[in-house]
């Protein structure tokens, strides 16, 4: 009796597992203490002269040990990282592989503003 009862319990449970996240979607993470500099531009709004400050202050102050130090980066402050935050890390591997593109703001002070 307890057989039938878990077995059909267990696949309804599988299959909630299987597409609780279906929705989202995880693009991956950048390690920012191993990243190289291609790596390092998949990230949103990280181009090569970003990248390269990010290598540069890992080299000079030795690793990020919490992923809130990028914004120690010249040209990365609290906006920037608001981008960033969830797609970094500072162990673990890398899995980004394709570049984020997150939608520009719109403040109110526009090019139509000046």
């Amino acid at each position: 009796m307890k057989t039938r009862i878990t077995l059909p319990l267990m696949a309804a449970v599988l299959f909630m597992a299987a597409f609780a996240g279906a929705g989202e979607e995880t693009p991956g993470v950048v390690n920012i203490n191993d990243a190289d500099a291609e790596q390092l531009q998949l990230l949103p709004r990280v181009g090569p002269a970003l990248a390269g400050r990010i290598i540069e202050f890992r080299e000079a102050n030795g690793p990020y040990r919490s992923v809130d130090e990028i914004v120690a980066v010249k040209g990365i402050g609290e906006k920037s990282y608001e981008n960033l935050e969830k797609y970094i890390v500072t162990s673990g591997a890398t899995t980004l592989t394709e570049k984020v593109s997150v939608p520009r703001s719109t403040g109110s002070t526009d090019a139509a503003d000046r």
